[in-house]
């Protein structure tokens, strides 16, 4: 490891972060400015941040581990990523959630929310969802990061902590969102070029696409005895109907991720960042073709990395790690791809995880100080810029102290149930907020707090992967979960979640009274015109 390149292409990216973070610092004039990018994004910053934001350490280290784990099946997530996460959402969702923010002149998720349906409980309730839960997810794309310093540049794992979390913190801090998107379009841009050349390089290293595939399959005898009793069929084969396997891969890891974007606050915002609908229509193709690239080859290299690993050391990707598949990508990198590439894809996981925590910093200061504190001594999000700030301050700690106590093998696991608890508390409210006007404050309100309570329940008494682990069930009840009979133990808190929260906001709806007409009216002001 040559130690003059290495810190020549560390202090040349820092100062490119610095100075664009700069630049955003300088033209933001303003709190809405620092709350929202003053409404008037461009379609690549807007599109690259989505995006990058959406694409962290935790899709290209977490994810690329269950892939080099499990094999190829995780694909259908890259699908659905870009059906559900890109194509619904910007031209489904984002439209009509720039059209009402613009009509309520909103600056946050819980704000968009609190306006739409005249309910400060909305707001300071879904600040604190967002400010005591996101601390889970940004732990472990802050993980994913500092496992690739330790296992490429052996570097220690707390210090590397320390260093990403100051330097994300300081252009957060400084440059609100604006500095928020205009670096994660830089950082989105060197991911996007590091993970083209990845994916080209690893199958001209193991023959080609076709020689590369049939040599994972033909690995098939070596798959895991602990996957195959848990229902997989190997690296290119999809796990058996009804299996463990089958139910952990397809409600917690796809729908978990995979619908549970679409209910991602800080993505949400993005679509109020933009002026136009024109806008987001040019955002659809780039934000597509990024999303398309990124998640597809972080999970064919992580099943690769087996053909690699097997014919150069006689042993599997797991067995290689020791068991912790979130070494799986670090150690393949460093390994299989020629130094100076190591200097590349350490950039491009810098830019992976700063560009998704520095988005996940700012979205918990902005739940703090405007949503939760604003409210509380009834304040407008605009005057709370210093207490947003704080808010960004103590989601820095948060997330440190949550990245030293998590277990191995977490950052996969980690983000798809935080998005899993966002897709039952946010996800039907949202779709009806922009598409039902018969939705009351009541049934807003049982909305969103049913799927909550529901998504913890099963958590904590029903999944077994959590509920084991935190024990509560075990000492209340004397079992690891409440109902221990198959699929139930393994079946997401997600799909009990989502259902409960839109039964509950329907029902509730239909018996409560209807809200002003006045205020529905002003929420989709210009629709007709569309």
């Amino acid at each position: 490891m040559n130690l003059l390149v290495l810190s020549l292409v560390f202090i040349i990216y820092l100062f490119m972060v610095v100075y664009v973070g700069y630049i955003a610092y300088k033209r933001t004039d303003s709190s809405e400015d620092f709350l929202i990018a003053g409404r008037d994004s461009h379609p690549y910053v807007m599109a690259l941040s989505y995006g990058a934001t959406f694409i962290s350490t935790a899709a290209i280290v977490g994810f690329g581990g269950i892939a080099g784990q499990y094999g190829m099946s995780i694909l259908w997530l890259a699908l659905l990523n870009l059906v559900v996460g890109i194509f619904i959402a910007f031209v489904f969702l984002g439209k009509r959630t720039r059209r009402i923010g613009a009509n309520l002149k909103s600056v946050t998720f819980p704000d968009f929310l609190a306006r739409r349906f005249d309910s400060k409980f909305l707001k300071i309730f879904s600040g604190l969802i967002i400010f005591l839960g996101m601390p889970i997810y940004s732990s472990v794309v802050l993980i994913g990061a500092a496992r690739f310093m330790e296992t490429s540049l052996g570097i220690n794992f707390q210090i590397a902590l320390f260093v990403f979390s100051i330097i994300i913190a300081a252009y957060v801090f400084y440059g609100g969102i604006k500095g928020v998107m205009y670096t994660d379009a830089l950082q989105g841009t060197i991911m996007f070029c590091g993970m083209i050349f990845l994916l080209f390089f690893v199958f001209w290293k193991l023959g080609g696409i076709q020689n590369a595939n049939m040599a994972l399959t033909n690995m098939a005898p070596l798959y895991s005895k602990e996957a195959i009793a848990q229902g997989g069929l190997g690296w290119t084969a999809f796990p058996k109907f009804g299996s463990p396997f089958w139910w952990y891969l397809v409600s917690t890891l796809i729908m978990g991720v995979g619908i549970g974007t679409i209910a991602q606050p800080q993505l949400i915002v993005r679509f109020m960042t933009v002026k136009s609908d024109r806008e987001l229509n040019r955002s659809v193709l780039i934000g597509g073709i990024f999303i398309a690239v990124m998640p597809v080859t972080a999970y064919v290299v992580g099943s690769l990395s087996n053909v690699y690993f097997y014919q150069k050391l006689g042993k599997t990707a797991v067995e290689v790690v020791g068991g912790n598949i979130d070494k799986i990508i670090p150690t393949f990198i460093n390994m299989a791809l020629p130094e100076w590439f190591v200097y590349v894809f350490l950039l491009t996981l810098l830019a992976a995880s700063m560009s998704t925590l520095s988005a996940l910093y700012h979205t918990q200061g902005t739940a703090f100080g405007s949503d939760v504190i604003g409210t509380i001594k009834n304040k407008k999000p605009t005057d709370l810029v210093n207490v947003t700030k704080v808010g960004i301050l103590i989601a820095v700690v948060l997330s440190l102290i949550l990245s030293f106590i998590l277990p191995s093998s977490i950052i996969a696991l980690g983000t798809s149930l935080f998005m899993g608890i966002c897709a039952a508390a946010f996800l039907p409210l949202y779709i009806a907020s922009i598409y039902w006007k018969g939705t009351t404050k009541a049934g807003a309100i049982a909305g969103v707090v049913s799927g909550l309570c529901t998504s913890l329940f099963c958590l904590l008494f029903m999944y077994k992967k959590t509920a084991a682990a935190l024990g509560i069930c075990q000492f209340l009840t004397g079992n690891p979960v409440l109902i221990t009979t198959m699929p139930w133990p393994v079946v997401d808190p997600l799909l009990f979640g989502v259902p409960v929260s839109a039964i509950f906001l329907i029902v509730v709806s239909l018996i409560t009274k209807p809200l002003d007409q006045e205020l529905i009216d002003k929420s989709f002001k210009g629709f007709d015109k569309a």
